[in-house]
């Protein structure tokens, strides 16, 4: 899959339909996985914005695709996260960079995800649902609207 290039539009942005395009779409839902192994807790010595981001893949939905390989990668790029974060002298731009490069290994952003023909869907709230407008249709029928 290429990382490069302009982030491809969700499926439902699309105009054509029928082009081939590659690879078959992946789309899986948004959320945390069912069956995550169980994995190690974040480190308490790293920086809290490295251990949200490795909380944070639990709940995504593309972790249904890591294989424990990839955790332990997710664990590695959370602990050079903390390091940079940590680091008095600032963040060395030549490390952010490698890290970017391993967090984007692992689908974490949207465009990511996208590059690889994956897309995540979103669950739709159990809520109420909201009332109709045919009551205003039948008023302004009778109103002469």
């Amino acid at each position: 899959m290429g990382t490069r290039g302009p982030i491809p539009k969700r499926s439902e942005e699309r105009r054509r339909a029928n082009k081939d395009d590659g690879p078959a779409l992946i789309q899986a839902p948004s959320g945390g996985p069912v069956d995550v192994p169980d994995l190690p807790e974040p480190d308490a010595l790293w920086h809290p914005i490295a251990a949200d981001w490795y909380l944070s893949l639990r709940e995504s939905g593309q972790a249904a695709f890591y294989e424990p390989s990839d955790w332990a990668v997710a664990r590695y790029a959370a602990h050079v996260m903390s390091q940079v974060l940590l680091s008095e002298r600032g963040p060395n731009g030549q490390l952010v960079a490698a890290l970017n490069s391993v967090m984007s290994s692992l689908l974490t952003t949207e465009g990511d995800r996208r590059r690889a023909r994956m897309e995540l869907e979103r669950k739709k709230p159990d809520g109420p649902t909201l009332a109709s407008v045919s009551p205003l249709d039948s008023y302004r029928d009778i109103a002469g609207g």
